[in-house]
Formats: structure tokens, C-alpha cells, sequence
């Protein structure tokens, strides 16, 4: 312990600051209310019902306030390890955000990086997603939207430079959801801000996404005989992998290829009494529309639906589209939160009256400018040598998977696929989730996609392939499989154990 805080100490030897003496560093907009040295151990954020962090090394920790405009409140915290490995990493955020990633801190400073994340310009003190900071502020909702990530990068870079004397040689940005969201942000509008990006499941079309979750919840909703009860989820799950499971050659309870799956619900109609095995036809249109995704009046596609598989998994629809009960999602409170706070400033909004056409449009308004991230010209990310990996599991029940393979291919369009092939791979994980989990296995552990990117960064090896791991309650490894480069999937090659990667290949479908 001593020895770490030592190591501290020989910080500010060569750089001419101490920790503490962060706190009177002078920088644009920003207040510094904290400069601590941390000793090596545990750390206990500052939330309710906060467990502690263990197994940390000595830090620095930096706390302030940015204030880019008399409405901003963009609250950060820069963490700087004793044993600092020469790089920065952004920690993004999840939902409305409202929280700072101290999870992402503490696994960036584990690993030597100096690290920073931000609230985004609010504070969340709802256990439900929620919105209600955005009534009537529409600078914290650019704040949110794309300004306070920026900011934090910027004034985090600063700190970083005066207290090691050097600025990073190299910066990361890796985060999930509406974090892909921002990654994406990051590398369309502040291109400088990182070498290397990571956007995982990104909630990028976030205009029509939330329009879209406004959607299913008129089609599952409005009508009380429409509701599919996740007791019901097994069954939809059952017969999805009846018809497309093994239509890749394995049988192993994982659809691999989605894209190729055009799964026939009309078999889960039930032709008698209904029970938690079929679904009645009013149920029957909700789960189509749910897969269909958002649509205009005339029928075109706003935005994709959900793929079939992953279901019935613990992180699959009960938690995002079916709730425990009705009006017990998660898409519920994200579509019922940002028509009523953000797109029409009335809390007496009820997704009842949701027209596709209108309220799309008014979304589009409202939010587009703010808060999308789907700018197809990446020209200059790409022209200082920025690298980008976006992946995105089959089973996400929260933001639809197409919805990261319509982003790549416009990017492909505005920019060539010959060109976007030098900065850009998009991996489609079988059976995961929303960010994690589910049936399949996924290459997030152990910093996969991490390592492949900054050996594409500082090495100019360009990922191809890289290995999932599924793994057990006791964290043996059950099965592995490789994660091709879109549009490639994994094909098994008809022979040896099919939870060896070693006996699959990648081909184009």
C-alpha cells in the first residue's frame, strides 16, 4: 500500500503536480470540486445502496462540473492510476444515463488506463428509466445528447496532461446502448477525440427507436386481449428455434443467421382453449408487430423490428417488451419518458394516441438533431486513422439488431465498402442479448474486443475472426464459436465437437 501511494508521489515528481493540487487547475466551463489520492483497496460511490469496489489500485480521483451553457450541470470524475499505462479510455453510459460508470472507472483503472466518465448533465435518482430532467431544458438535452461525452473527453485530457506531464498516446472510448450511441456520436462529430471506438448495440437512430418502442406499445397495449404475458415467452421462443435453429447446420439452441430465418408465427395460434402454449390472434398481431418493428401508414420501414430467438431468456423480453405485468417494461418507460419530456414537453402524453406518421415526424424534430448518431460520412474519423468496431447481439430484445447492420451498410454506401473495410468491422454475436448474456456465447469477457482494437490501432492489425466464450456457473468454459465480420457468419465444418471454434470457419451466407 505504501508502495502505491509512493508511486503517486513519484507522479508528481515529474510532473510538477500533486493530486491535490488538481484541485486549483484552471480549465474552460469547469469547476474541479475534488482532488483525492486514493490508497489501493476498495472504493464506495457516491449512490444510494452503493456496494463497494474491490481490488483497486492507487488513483488519483478527480471530481468536477463542466458548464458549457447557465443550464449545464455536466458533472464528471477523472480517475488517474499511480501505474499509468500511457492511454485514456472513455466510460459511456446506459439509458437516460443520469450516473457516472463507476463499474467502467474501476475496470479501466485495473488496467492502467486514466479513465473519465460524466452524468451526461443530470442526476438520476429514479430506479425506473426517466426523464422528467428534460421538461422544458433543452440544453441539458444536448448535454445528453452529444455535448457532455465531448467535454469530458476535452477537460479529461487536460487533467491527464497536468498530472503526468504528458498527454495519452493513445484514446479508447468502449461502451454499450445508448454509450454505443455516444460512440458513434464521438467518431461522427468530434472525430479528435479518440483513436479507437468501440459501439456496442447502438441506440444511434434514437428518433425512431423510441418511436418504435411508442409503437409495440400501442400494438401490445392498447388493447387489453393484445397483451402477451412472458409466461407466453417460452413458447414464442420454442417455436422460433423449432423452425431456425438448425438451419445452420447445428443444433444447439441459437439462431446463427437471423437474417435467414423467416420465422411463421401463425403456428403458435391456438385452436382451442388459450393457454401459456399458443397465443390468440390479438396476441398473435402484437408479436408480429413487435418483429415487424415501427411502420409508416403507406407501410414503409422507420425503423426494423426484433429478430426471433432469446425470447424467454432472463434478459430477453420479459425485462424490455412484455414487462411482469403490463406497463411494466422497460420500453414502456424509455417511449412513455421521451414523447412526454422530450419530443411534446407534456406529461399527460399516453401512448394510446400514437400515430406512426405524426409522432415520428414530431420525434424527428424534437430529437433528431440532438440526440441521433446515425451521419453515415465517417471521412473524418477515417482520415486520422480512427478505428471503429461496432458489434450487436441477435437476441436484443431492446434495440433491434438490423438496426447496427443498416448503419454499417450507410456507411458502406457514403463511403465505399472498399474504403470502409480500413477503419470499420461490425460483429453480429448468435444469441446475446442487449449488451451481454443469453444463450450464446459472446467475445465481451476477458477484453476481446478491447485487444483487437488497439492491435488495430497501435499495430495495424485488422481484426477478422475473433473467439466467444460461453461460460458456466463456475466459470468453466462450456463452448466457444467464432464472431465473424459481418456479413460473414460461422459455419461448422461438418465435423468435430460444435463447442469448438476450432471446427467452425467464416463464410459469407
Amino acid at each position: 500500500m505504501k508502495q502505491a501511494l509512493l508511486a503517486l508521489a513519484a507522479v508528481a515528481t515529474l510532473s510538477g503536480a500533486t493530486c491535490e493540487s488538481l484541485k486549483s487547475l484552471a480549465l474552460p466551463h469547469t469547476t474541479i470540486t475534488l482532488a483525492e489520492a486514493r490508497e489501493p483497496g476498495s472504493f464506495t460511490p457516491p449512490l444510494a445502496n452503493a456496494k463497494p469496489i474491490d481490488r483497486l489500485p492507487a488513483f488519483c480521483r478527480v471530481t468536477g462540473s463542466i458548464a458549457p451553457t447557465s443550464d449545464s450541470d455536466i458533472r464528471f470524475e477523472v480517475w488517474l492510476p499511480a501505474n499509468w499505462n500511457g492511454k485514456f479510455q472513455g466510460v459511456g453510459n446506459g439509458g437516460f444515463a443520469g450516473i457516472i460508470g463507476y463499474a467502467g472507472l474501476a475496470d479501466s483503472v485495473r488496467n492502467g488506463y486514466a479513465t473519465a466518465s460524466t452524468d451526461t448533465g443530470h442526476q438520476e435518482t429514479h430506479t425506473s428509466p426517466n426523464a422528467e430532467w428534460a421538461l422544458h431544458h433543452p440544453e441539458k438535452v444536448a448535454d445528453f445528447g452529444y455535448r457532455a461525452i465531448h467535454e469530458t473527453a476535452v477537460q479529461a485530457k487536460s487533467i491527464i496532461q497536468n498530472f503526468y506531464g504528458d498527454a495519452p498516446k493513445r484514446s479508447y472510448f468502449d461502451s454499450c446502448s445508448n454509450g454505443g450511441r455516444q460512440a458513434l456520436m464521438e467518431a461522427q462529430r468530434f472525430p479528435a477525440d479518440y483513436d479507437g471506438i468501440i459501439a456496442g448495440a447502438p441506440a444511434n437512430y434514437w428518433s425512431h427507436l423510441l418511436a418504435g418502442a411508442a409503437s409495440g406499445m400501442r400494438a401490445t397495449l392498447a388493447e387489453p386481449q393484445s397483451y402477451i404475458s412472458s409466461a407466453k415467452l417460452p413458447a414464442i421462443e420454442a417455436a422460433a428455434l423449432a423452425q431456425c435453429d438448425a438451419a445452420d447446420g447445428v443444433k444447439d439452441g441459437v439462431i446463427e443467421n437471423p437474417l435467414a430465418c423467416h420465422f411463421d408465427t401463425s403456428v403458435l395460434k391456438c385452436k382451442g382453449e388459450e393457454t401459456d402454449a399458443c397465443l390468440t390472434q390479438p396476441q398473435l398481431s402484437a408479436l408480429n408487430a413487435v418483429y415487424g418493428g415501427l411502420k409508416s401508414s403507406k407501410g414503409q420501414q422507420l425503423f426494423p423490428g426484433l429478430s426471433p430467438g432469446g425470447e424467454a431468456e432472463q434478459g430477453g423480453w420479459e425485462p424490455w417488451i412484455t414487462g411482469k405485468t403490463p406497463k411494466d417494461s422497460l420500453m414502456y418507460a424509455f417511449g412513455t419518458q421521451y414523447f412526454q419530456n422530450i419530443v411534446y414537453g407534456d406529461p399527460n402524453w399516453r401512448f394510446q394516441s400514437f400515430d406512426p406518421d405524426r409522432d415520428t415526424k414530431a420525434s424527428d424534430e424534437k430529437g433528431a438533431k440532438l440526440l441521433n448518431s446515425n451521419d453515415p460520412d465517417l471521412g473524418l474519423f477515417a482520415k486520422r486513422g480512427g478505428k471503429l468496431i461496432m458489434y450487436h447481439g441477435w437476441s436484443d430484445a431492446a434495440i433491434s439488431p438490423t438496426n447496427a447492420i443498416d448503419y454499417y451498410l450507410s456507411v458502406q454506401k457514403k463511403m465505399t465498402a472498399a474504403r470502409t473495410d480500413t477503419f470499420l468491422r461490425l460483429y453480429m454475436i448468435p444469441g446475446m442479448e442487449h449488451c451481454g448474456g443469453g444463450a450464446g456465447p459472446n467475445p465481451l469477457s476477458k477484453h476481446t474486443l478491447d485487444k483487437a482494437l488497439e492491435a488495430w490501432v497501435e499495430q495495424g492489425s485488422a481484426p477478422a475472426e475473433v473467439i466467444a466464450t460461453k461460460y458456466g456457473e463456475k466459470g468453466e468454459t462450456l463452448r466457444t464459436r467464432p464472431i465473424c465480420p459481418f456479413p460473414q457468419v460461422a459455419k461448422w465444418r461438418g465435423s468435430g465437437s460444435t463447442d469448438d471454434a476450432a471446427n467452425f470457419s467464416c463464410a459469407v451466407p
